[in-house]
């Protein structure tokens, strides 16, 4: 099924969704009108948070805008509703012109009292009229709608106001064409609705389908008519995902720079809705506490022990279809980064592939770190905005599909560790899952003291170097060797080690006069590390690859843990030692 129709089945199964040609908005005020037009009161609708978000209501679709005004049927924002905003607004008066003219036009002749009231209101009204404390500034450039007083609905939801609502979507319809999504004749949308929510996107929205420029345009075709979409599907898709992307959405993850959405598709509604529980816990870890659900946490638990899925939920394992959709900013369009479907026990099946090959001992602090911590080492500074944009949707890419990972993921995890020296257990698994997934290499879990791999032992070796330095002289190094020579020693080994061994040994003469039975102890693992090297008149290498790079990380970070365990590996801290 293709990501459009998906979308589509998605929206008619959504809870409380909206009818076709409406569309939830934030609105920040509602005007109250008399019968004769003149202004009862101004509500304010937002809530009572610190931010005091605008409320979500359902209101006439919003109208395409691109570089032309064009105004919303009965709301729209201050400068198109009273020709006011806060800013210094080039357009505000046009875009009044605009709204006051087509309401003028679409209102006359209506007889209902609450449509009559408001065109009474624009043909009175004038921007020099909004003046506090009646009109708070707080109002400026917020969405308002409109209320006849005593009535607890809204102008847009009256009959009369429904009614002119479905003439006009009718008068302004395309000829009917084969729509390329349902396979049914009806008038094609020439510009899809906006989609909102995207991170690092438009806050106006921006197209998923889009041909609004003449370079797209085929054959004389122009706008949706060069792939038609009906109006009905292209409402329903992007209501749908609309929906999936809003901020408390139980249907979207932030992964790097791409916005990702997931939704389940299965003929048991509980089914998918569980489907869609678990897989967002398999990312974020809070979506458990969110759902307060024991089960959940007890599933994921046997999923992440590697137990099949038809073992821990048979119901899962068959007859659920799973959608996952990575968007990212794109001007004023939205880039597709992935895309996949299938069935969501081929979906757990990857991610306990992906689980198996982070594997590492000892773990993360936190047993399973959602993907995002993960992305956070491979920005500079730990900054989010700085993670680098393709390597976030080409990883979630290949861990869906069960394919190779991106070597991006390895080469920008190397320069991260060679910038800062740091070597933690996520990005040592980092580097492992590449190593195993992509270079079919065997790369230990935990410390293996017979791996002669010389990226790993010259690993080893640095870490016992680093180590004997801290033994020797404690807390009272102002850098050590770590933050001097981790860069050159796992790029460049041949050019470092001579000047490590050199100053091991001065340590090594302060270390025996301190504490002789740990000299002893680090001189014997020492010999131990140089007995794996192969002979030679220089067992060091001039330079390592990529892939022993990494294996020279995971080396030190086996290595390092290992002496923060005691001798029955019960750990320990530094301050233990």
């Amino acid at each position: 099924m293709s990501m459009l129709a998906s979308l589509v089945r998605a929206y008619e199964r959504l809870p409380e969704k909206p009818p076709i040609g409406y569309s939830t908005e934030k609105i920040g005020f509602c005007v109250g009108l008399t019968p004769d037009g003149s202004v009862a009161e101004v509500i304010d609708l937002r809530a009572d948070d610190k931010k005091r978000s605008p409320r979500f209501i359902l209101v006439p679709q919003a109208v395409k805008r691109t570089a032309g005004i064009a105004p919303n049927f009965l709301w729209d924002k201050t400068a198109y509703v009273l020709g006011v905003t806060a800013g210094a607004g080039k357009r505000t008066a046009e875009e009044h012109a605009k709204f006051r003219e087509r309401h003028l036009e679409l209102l006359s002749g209506e007889d209902d009292v609450g449509l009559s009231a408001l065109a009474r209101f624009l043909e009175h009204w004038t921007p020099q009229a909004f003046v506090p404390p009646l009109w708070p500034e707080a109002m400026l450039d917020q969405n308002l709608v409109f209320r006849l007083a005593g009535e607890r609905g809204f102008l847009h939801d009256r009959p009369a106001a429904q009614a002119l609502w479905v003439r006009i979507g009718a008068e302004g319809a395309a000829d009917p064409q084969i729509c390329l999504v349902t396979g049914h004749s009806a008038p094609v949308a020439r510009l899809h609705p906006s989609v909102k929510g995207v991170w690092g996107a438009q806050s106006s929205g921006a197209s998923l389908v889009s041909f609004n420029l003449d370079a797209f345009a085929s054959y004389g075709h122009e706008q949706g008519d060069n792939a038609p979409v009906s109006e009905t599907a292209a409402f329903a898709y992007t209501t749908a995902l609309n929906r999936f992307l809003e901020k408390d959405s139980d249907h979207r993850l932030q992964i790097g720079d791409t916005s990702t959405v997931f939704w389940a598709d299965a003929t048991d509604a509980a089914a998918a809705a569980q489907a869609e529980s678990v897989f967002g816990a398999f990312w974020d870890p809070a979506i458990v506490e969110k759902k307060a659900t024991q089960d959940i946490g007890t599933q994921l638990e046997r999923i992440r022990r590697q137990q099949p899925l038809a073992e821990v939920a048979p119901n899962l394992d068959k007859g659920v279809r799973f959608c996952v959709l990575g968007l990212a900013p794109n001007a004023a369009r939205l880039s597709v980064r992935f895309w996949w479907e299938n069935d969501f026990g081929t979906l757990t099946r990857h991610y306990q592939r992906f689980l198996s090959d982070m594997h590492l001992d000892p773990p993360p602090r936190d047993d399973w770190p959602p993907l995002w911590r993960y992305l956070i080492e491979l920005a500079v500074q730990g900054k989010r905005e700085n993670v680098p944009p393709l390597v976030a949707g080409e990883w979630m890419r290949a861990i869906l599909t069960g394919t190779p990972y991106p070597l991006t993921l390895l080469s920008t995890a190397l320069m991260r560790i060679r910038a800062d020296g740091e070597v933690n257990a996520l990005r040592a698994a980092m580097l492992k899952s590449v190593l195993i997934r992509n270079f079919a290499e065997e790369v230990p879990v935990a410390l293996d003291l017979a791996n002669t791999n010389k990226g790993y032992i010259l690993g080893r070796l640095f870490a016992v170097y680093e180590e004997v330095q801290r033994a020797a002289l404690g807390g009272h190094v102002n850098a050590t060797i770590k933050d001097k020579f981790y860069g050159a020693a796992s790029a460049s080994p041949q050019k470092v080690f001579r000047t490590l061994d050199a100053g091991a040994q001065n340590h090594f003469a302060k270390l025996r006069k301190l504490s002789p039975g740990r000299a002893v102890n680090l001189e014997k693992l020492l010999g131990s590390i140089i007995e794996l090297m192969e002979p030679g008149d220089d067992p060091i290498p001039a330079t390592l690859a990529a892939q022993e790079q990494a294996l020279f990380g995971i080396g030190y970070y086996h290595q390092r843990s290992d002496f923060f365990r005691k001798h029955d590996d019960t750990p320990i801290t530094e301050s233990d030692q």
